[in-house]
């Protein structure tokens, strides 16, 4: 299993809106809405990079492997 990358909130904000999810609510801490999979995600937002722990849950919230979110 690799290794979890050190990545921006920009990046990761990216990354979630290729997944097909919309923009919701654009305060501090944005909220991402899938309508297909019916799936809300808040994703704190400051301007640092994301932890690393925060990072394993907003994927594992999102259903996919780290493989998987690194190919994205």
């Amino acid at each position: 299993m690799p290794k979890l990358p050190v990545i921006s909130y920009d990046n990761l904000r990216k990354k979630v809106l290729r997944l097909n999810y919309v923009e919701i609510r654009t305060k501090k801490h944005p909220v991402y809405y899938n309508p297909i999979k019916w799936i809300t995600l808040p994703i704190p937002y400051h301007s640092w990079d994301v932890p690393k722990w925060t990072l394993r849950a907003i994927i594992n919230e999102l259903w996919l492997s780290v493989e998987e979110f690194i190919k994205l």
